[in-house]
């Protein structure tokens, strides 16, 4: 499982962003997927499933894993296996591990190590364009009392910037939300760049959060270590992202 998961040093609670190496998948899924959705064997996606939960010492039953509807839901964790639609949770429970599946989009990690509480969440451009990272800020504060300037966020593996075309009719969505335009620059032939980490940076900056890390590692240029939606289409595999609180 070394090759599998990446963590960052900048989170001091379990957490891990999967890539597609060490797994059991084959062909176009090779090799460490994570989602059923796009025609992968159900056997071998399990597998590579039960590997993802061993590296974290949990079974099914400490799993917050969501029905991603790409909104901005956020919702206090509860044990469950993918049967509530939401894009983010939050937890102040211990030994309860929130899981985000991505094929590109930004899986956020968030952890208040204060008030001892965390969160997860989805970003594509949807959510993104709602604010749902503010969305988590607001929760933890709400139910954990976290203050903003305590909260420290990494952002995983997900398309960069340059990577990252999309229409006008995406890019009226932050202009109505007010991103500023460094978020969504034009090239020299008016196509639109849209960057998701630096829309969220500035979601988070503006909500109050100051430690805020990005690993930098682009899903659509790295095909060896990750899938991309963009780059392979719908016969692709997906990672996962997860972070829990170890009970003291």
């Amino acid at each position: 499982m070394t090759k599998a998961l990446v963590t960052s040093e900048f989170l001091h609670t379990p957490h891990a962003f999967s890539t597609r190496q060490d797994g059991v998948s084959e062909g176009v899924y090779s090799s460490f997927n994570l989602g059923i959705s796009t025609g992968d064997d159900r056997t071998k996606v399990e597998q590579n499933r039960q590997a993802f939960l061993d590296a974290f010492g949990l079974t099914k039953a400490q799993v917050c894993a969501l029905e991603q509807v790409h909104g901005n839901r956020v919702v206090e964790a509860q044990p469950g296996w993918f049967d509530e639609d939401a894009d983010a949770s939050v937890s102040n429970q211990a030994d309860l591990l929130l899981i985000i599946g991505t094929a590109d989009c930004l899986p956020i990690l968030f952890h208040d190590p204060v008030k001892a509480a965390i969160g997860a969440a989805h970003a594509g451009w949807r959510g993104s364009a709602l604010g749902i990272s503010q969305k988590v800020v607001e929760k933890m504060t709400e139910l954990y009392g976290s203050s903003p300037k305590d909260i420290r966020v990494v952002i995983g593996p997900c398309i960069q910037g340059a990577c990252y075309q999309v229409g006008e009719d995406v890019i009226n969505e932050f202009r109505k939300a007010q991103f500023p335009e460094a978020v969504y620059q034009s090239d020299a032939e008016g196509k639109y760049r849209l960057d998701l980490v630096a829309a969220n940076r500035w979601l988070l900056e503006a909500k109050g959060v100051k430690e805020i890390h990005s690993l930098e590692e682009c899903t659509h240029c790295d095909q060896e270590r990750y899938y991309s939606h963009r780059r392979d289409g719908l016969k692709r595999g997906s990672h996962w992202s997860a972070i829990m609180l170890k009970a003291q």
